[in-house]
């Protein structure tokens, strides 16, 4: 084949590929099998190998992602990517259209609604008809150019048939199928799973090596364009259609509503069937239709006057409760847990649903057999809402909890002021295994590879009983165990071996001592800076350091006085772990340093960081991160759904950044 051959030839494959690309990924209607589709992209690889310098930006072969970057560049949005305001019912949604009808002077206006889906909002930029940059939302003025990772997500086009400049703007998001195979692959490698699809596609799209975003199955829908120089439409629901003509998806759920009416029985109608969807939803977008009109409204500060975000409430489902199940956590409460008939719940099934505590069953009157009402805190936690009496079933009786401990068999105890039913029995089979299980997670001592059922594994083959057992595993007896080989054996025993290394404070907060949870850890282990050091600290040289109260110290000083804590100790000791701080002392820390003295609070939900990555940098550069809003709070950091610490932050007129402005500061302080 000559070079002009194989020109010709790569124009004629590269077309016929992105037709099939675009009716498998965007029409969901392939008109070839994946084999005669697999057949001709591997006939164009085998051409682009042998002709290198014939590869354009729009070949398929593209999609695969280049080589792990170092970190993402920032990218100016020419035009700015604001965000909505909310609407949380029928009353603020008519107040919005009261509000448009009053700055436009006219009766009645028409809308566009489209589902709100619940990803990571981008835009896209083409110039000569080619894809050349995507980026993130960012601050709305300011995102990162992911363009390689957008690459990898099938149903953007790679050219339009458009030359003009456009920036087309939407949401990337995870399917629910993709979510729950990507999450099931993470519980395999016993790897945290993501908390939600769109924590999932943040989390996919942020990753440095683009081959790591194409393995996350990710999509896209288009619904707003930014710089635009195509033609003259006037209307939002034109620009729709438009970018579908050139090869966008769009959501095909959008609909043209004539005035408020028509809006509330748009809206009505997807909070019933948003369960429907194969991806997750959180709200219906309601914009005014006519381009003019959105010019004539204009912008506040910090979003548009002629378009709102209308947020659904948590979805609630009906189930039976066929059964409680009781679990004995580390410190010995016993938790009791609806055992459900698997429902649908905000898009995943639910079969399970804390009930927290004796009390609060007592006071729902919640018994086995009851029909119950759940709904996902947050549209992720599940909890039992009420029961529905009329379908109480005559045999239904009151729950008692038990009087001994489902796992030792010690009698229970509720001790002052606790609502919990707790066994203090200090040798309880369960309270050692989740002993164990909080030892070696991530915030602790971080020991990869020793996820809650490898430990359950040790646990239940009599390997382990206590944490000091860990640094005894012989690698003989390990190979012995069902899915335990060569390699996972010694990445084990190498990881074990490498925690031994850990600062001071991951080993007391990975004790499980009483009230000391890991933001307590690190100001004991910086304070006092060795174990030993901490042990002889007195309760009044205990309470004399920040943060640390009455019942803190009360509970370190009897930790310490156990004869069984020192044994162990002394047993840590000589099995070679570190029991000293390594971290930056407060006198380490520069008194110039950004958040230098600074009290912060974090509220809402994060999507860039997580909330423990952004408290250690925070703490490095200085900072205490507290838990509620004060006059003493230098600064709130909000994200997503933040509530009343952020409503207080705004009357206190505390200063408040977005998660943006907190990435900008980080990384001009790396």
């Amino acid at each position: 084949m000559t070079e002009q051959e194989a020109k010709k030839k790569l124009e004629s494959l590269r077309e016929v590929l992105a037709q099939y690309n675009y009716e498998y990924h965007v029409l969901d209607k392939p008109s070839v099998p994946d084999a005669e589709y697999d057949q001709k992209m591997q006939e164009l690889k085998q051409i682009e190998e042998q002709y290198p310098h014939l590869i354009t930006p729009d070949s398929p072969s593209q999609r695969v992602g280049g080589e792990p970057l170092e970190g993402f560049q920032k990218v100016t949005h020419r035009v700015p990517m604001l965000s909505l305001g909310n609407a949380f019912n029928e009353e603020d949604l008519k107040d919005f259209d009261r509000r448009v009808r009053e700055g436009l002077d006219v009766n009645k206006v028409t809308y566009v609604c489209e589902l709100k889906i619940d990803g990571l909002a981008i835009s896209l930029r083409y110039e000569n008809g080619f894809f050349v940059q995507g980026a993130t939302r960012g601050d709305g003025t300011t995102g990162e150019d992911i363009t390689n990772n957008l690459k990898t997500i099938r149903s953007i086009p790679l050219k339009i048939k458009d030359d003009n400049p456009i920036e087309v703007r939407g949401e990337a998001y995870m399917p629910q199928k993709s979510f729950l195979a990507l999450n099931e692959a993470r519980e395999q490698m016993e790897e945290e799973p993501f908390a939600n699809p769109r924590n999932a596609a943040a989390g996919s799209l942020r990753q440095l090596d683009p081959k790591i975003a194409a393995k996350r199955n990710l999509d896209i829908f288009l619904y707003a364009v930014g710089e635009w120089e195509s033609g003259e439409l006037s209307t939002h629901s034109e620009r729709l259609t438009y970018l579908q003509q050139l090869g966008f998806k769009t959501n095909p759920e959008w609909r043209k509503c004539e005035g408020i009416e028509e809006v509330l029985e748009y809206v009505e109608n997807w909070v019933e069937k948003r369960a429907e969807l194969s991806y997750d939803i959180d709200g219906i977008v309601i914009k005014v239709d006519n381009l003019e009109a959105q010019e004539q409204l204009g912008f506040t500060a910090k979003s548009p006057r002629w378009a709102i975000a209308y947020k659904f409430p948590a979805e609630e489902a009906v189930t039976e409760l066929t059964d409680i199940e009781l679990s004995v956590g580390r410190t010995g409460v016993i938790t009791p847990t609806a055992i459900l008939e698997p429902v649908k719940v905000a898009g995943t099934t639910v079969q399970r649903a804390s009930l927290h505590n004796e009390d609060l069953i007592k006071e729902k009157d919640i018994r086995i057999g009851d029909t119950v009402v759940i709904k996902k805190a947050g549209d992720i936690i599940p909890e039992v809402v009420r029961v529905v009496m009329d379908k109480r079933i005559e045999e239904g009786k009151p729950f008692a909890m038990p009087t001994e401990c489902p796992s030792c068999g010690n009698e229970l105890v509720r001790l002052e002021e606790e609502v919990a039913l707790r066994c203090i029995n200090p040798n309880c089979p369960a309270q050692l295994k989740e002993g164990l299980i909080h030892f070696v997670s991530r915030l602790a001592m971080n020991i990869d590879g020793l996820g809650e059922k490898v430990v359950e594994q040790l646990f239940r083959e009599k390997l382990i009983h206590t944490i000091a057992d860990l640094y005894r595993l012989e690698k003989e007896e390990l190979l012995q165990l069902e899915r335990m080989g060569e390699k996972s054996v010694s990445n084990l025993l190498q990881a074990i071996e490498q925690s031994k290394e850990n600062s001071l404070e991951r080993l007391l907060f990975g004790l499980g001592i009483r009230y000391v949870g890991s933001k307590a850890a690190k100001t004991l282990a910086a304070h006092f800076e060795t174990v030993e050091n901490l042990q002889q600290a007195s309760f009044e040289e205990l309470t004399a350091v920040d943060e640390i109260g009455d019942k803190m110290a009360d509970s370190i000083v009897r930790y310490f006085e156990d004869d069984k804590v020192q044994y162990l100790l002394t047993e840590l000791k000589d099995l070679g772990l570190n029991l000293t701080y390594k971290g930056p002392k407060a006198t380490d820390v520069a008194e110039d340093a950004v958040f230098a003295g600074k009290t912060i609070v974090l509220t809402g939900k994060l999507s860039i960081y997580t909330r423990q990555e952004v408290k250690q940098q925070i703490e490095s550069l200085g900072g205490n991160v507290t838990g509620s809003v004060s006059k003493k709070t230098d600064i709130v950091i909000a994200g997503e759904d933040a509530g009343s610490k952020l409503d207080k932050a705004n009357k206190l007129g505390i200063q408040v950044w977005d998660e943006e402005k907190l990435q900008t500061v980080l990384e001009g302080e790396a």
